[in-house]
């Protein structure tokens, strides 16, 4: 049996004064898109801000729906709005934050595993890497430099027709 091992590279910080100007005004730009998060159900807002290329900033917060699939995640409302609206753009960097209304969350918290695979979708058609962001609403920030850094066995177009 061959046996792989599979590393990842993260930066934490203790504190946004920690992080480049650039971001902290991004996570400022996440926290903002938070705060309009419809979230009756989980009580669980999060808001993402995305740095492109071209120097525009895109926000995203998550929007539930009582029928839980139908809802869509802050990450993928943010990527697709991205891609949809200046789809020659790449991103370069992404910072997402949370709040909950049932107590405050100082742990990081990454973005999961189907919001993962979009950006994955992204990086990989804009084959540069975009660096990921993350912080509960206070406490450490956590920096991937790239998608693959959270998903590294990562699916994509090559499994598919042989793409």
């Amino acid at each position: 049996m061959k046996k792989i091992t599979v590393e990842t590279h993260l930066e934490v910080y203790d504190s946004l004064e920690e992080l480049p100007v650039s971001i902290q005004k991004l996570f400022n730009k996440a926290q903002q898109a938070r705060d309009t998060a419809y979230a009756p159900y989980s009580h669980f807002k999060v808001g993402v801000a995305i740095t492109l290329d071209n120097g525009k900033i895109i926000q995203g917060s998550n929007q539930e729906n009582a029928a839980y699939p139908s809802g869509l995640c802050a990450e993928r409302v943010a990527v697709f709005y991205a891609g949809a609206s200046f789809p020659k753009s790449a991103i370069t960097a992404l910072a997402i934050t949370v709040k909950s209304s049932d107590k405050i969350v100082t742990t990081p918290v990454a973005p999961c595993g189907a919001c993962r695979q979009s950006l994955a979708e992204y990086e990989i058609k804009q084959k540069s890497p975009m660096a990921v962001y993350f912080m509960g609403e206070t406490g450490k920030i956590i920096k991937a430099p790239s998608i693959k850094a959270l998903l590294p066995l990562g699916f994509d177009g090559s499994f598919l027709d042989g793409n």
